[in-house]
């Protein structure tokens, strides 16, 4: 590819994000760029003392409808469609008295913005931008001769291009730039259509599209032969895309998707009636615990699997302090994520450099709607995020035996943290701790099994002379299909459960839980995981 250099001799500026954008005008009009803009761009140019033309001299109409319609004309287009090289549109340019334009800097109307602040349905609707969009694509369809910026972070770009090539533009650049222009109309519609769809409440749009912005290109992926990035989509979710990284290395790709679902199994616990800390590996919980304070919540996180923590992600649900880092710094520890921290907090985890302290400012609602989706070969599986919450369930006790409030309280406890586990799931608990935890099985029976295990272990650890199952509760994210997954609960020392119900065998399921005296409740609700 050669450079195929350009001549700028005239550039069309309107932008919604001023930032930058008279230094970058000035030093295109030291280059002999003529400039032309619109409305408030226009008068912010002006006002700086740059000779700038309007819009309205290009096409002979003034702006109206509000500014709706302004750059929707053939002056305006034709000037950025015409192939330079091409006889039958320079013949079209001279008889419509059309002159090219070279540069097009754009960036669109603040629509996601709008959004997220909730604005009404008619400001979200005017904040849609049309005429920006339209110039965009046609500049950068016409990238052959045109350079279009839809990005400040790129004015520095274009303006090395002049200064390293007398004023001309190559068409390396003019490529790269006229792909990101496309991405960022492709994010924008996808925005739009994703609001638009949940403003009528469609379920199943005929066509669905994702977009977001880059917030960092990382490392690798998963594993060290994938590449992977990380973008920013317009939803309003407090966590890891929105966290302020105070210090440490760089997040992976892992630690981003286990950061995440520490952040949102620690959101599942309302901070003003409890503290709580959820520790992550392998995005499934290896310890999750209430407790009167951070320090406390996170001593009996730990104490569920000690040896699986080593190396895995703390979440917190309230204000990072002193205590709880002195504490977790003492082993060596991933990431940790809360919604933010005093200063001594910050200043103690400033000892160990490469730990990674993200501050989301705040926690994610668990009832808020939403959007998740990921991919399979030639698709894309959608669906709304689960904010069921187990305190808006109404739950039926189906045994003889009805729980105890002790046992009620732990249920709840168990299921709000089957929620965040990988299916088949099954965890046992005591005082709002988890003390087993069985995950991503494909037998149930076998979640069951590996949960108390795992408790026995830690009891033999910690110098127990029992693991902790005995006098717990168990919770299932879905229903038990046989009694068998049950009556190693049981045997394990589980006296109540919390589970969906709707198997076939339910009957067969509650009989035993009453020929051992354990009570049972059921949700309704599934909380399949994968």
């Amino acid at each position: 590819m050669t450079e195929q250099l350009r001549r700028a001799t005239r550039a069309l500026i309107s932008v919604s994000d001023k930032a930058g954008i008279v230094e970058f005008a000035r030093a295109l009009s030291a280059y002999g760029v003529e400039l032309v803009s619109t409305g408030g761009t226009r008068k912010t140019l002006s006002d700086a003392g740059l000779p700038v033309l309007d819009v309205s001299d290009l096409t002979g109409f003034p702006e109206m409808m509000d500014g709706r319609v302004k750059t929707l004309h053939p002056a305006v287009h034709g000037g950025l469609l015409a192939v330079r090289g091409n006889p039958q549109h320079v013949e079209a340019m001279r008889a419509q008295r059309i002159r090219p334009i070279d540069i097009l800097a754009v960036n669109l109307y603040p629509f996601e913005e709008t959004v997220a602040r909730g604005a009404a349905f008619a400001a979200c609707i005017e904040n849609i931008d049309i005429g920006g969009p339209a110039m965009i694509r046609a500049a950068a369809k016409n990238h052959e001769d045109v350079a279009v910026v839809v990005d400040a972070s790129d004015y520095a770009a274009l303006l090395d291009e002049l200064a390293r090539h007398g004023g001309m533009t190559t068409l390396a650049l003019r490529r790269r730039l006229a792909a990101k222009a496309f991405a960022r109309t492709a994010a924008y519609d996808a925005a739009i259509a994703n609001w638009f769809a949940g403003e009528l409440a469609e379920i199943a749009p005929d066509y669905r599209a994702f977009g977001g912005r880059l917030i960092e290109k990382l490392r690798y992926g998963e594993n060290p032969h994938q590449s992977a990035a990380f973008y920013r989509t317009p939803a309003k979710r407090f966590g890891v895309a929105t966290a302020r990284q105070v210090q440490g290395k760089q997040l992976s790709y892992n630690n981003i998707n286990d950061t995440d679902a520490a952040y949102e199994c620690v959101a599942e616990f309302d901070p003003v009636r409890t503290a709580a800390c959820a520790i992550i590996k392998h995005a499934n919980p290896c310890g999750v615990a209430e407790g009167q304070d951070l320090l406390d919540a996170y001593r009996k996180a730990l104490a569920c699997d000690p040896v699986s923590a080593f190396g895995g992600i703390v979440a917190l649900n309230r204000t990072f302090d002193a205590d709880a880092a002195r504490a977790i710094t003492e082993i060596f520890t991933e990431v940790i994520i809360a919604p933010d921290a005093t200063d001594e907090a910050i200043g103690i985890v400033g000892a160990k450099r490469n730990l990674r302290l993200l501050l989301a400012g705040g926690l994610p609602d668990p009832r808020a709607g939403g959007l998740t989706a990921k991919t399979v070969a030639g698709g894309l599986l959608v669906q709304s995020r689960d904010n069921a919450v187990i305190d808006d369930m109404d739950l039926k006790s189906v045994t003889k035996r009805a729980p105890t409030n002790a046992e009620l309280r732990d249920l709840r406890f168990a299921f709000r943290v089957a929620k965040h586990v990988k299916s088949n799931t099954i965890i046992y608990a005591k005082d709002s701790v988890t003390v087993g935890i069985g995950a991503g099985q494909m037998s149930r029976v076998d979640a069951a099994r590996i949960a108390a295990h795992k408790a026995a272990d830690a009891a033999q650890a910690a110098g127990l002379a029992e693991p902790a199952t005995k006098g717990s509760v168990v919770a299932s994210d879905a229903f038990f299909p046989f009694a068998d997954g049950l009556l190693v609960a049981i045997e394990a020392g589980a006296t109540a459960v919390i589970q969906p119900g709707g198997s076939v065998r339910d009957d067969e399921v509650i009989k035993a839980a009453d020929d051992h005296n354990v009570a049972m409740v059921f949700t309704g609700t599934r909380h399949f995981r994968h």
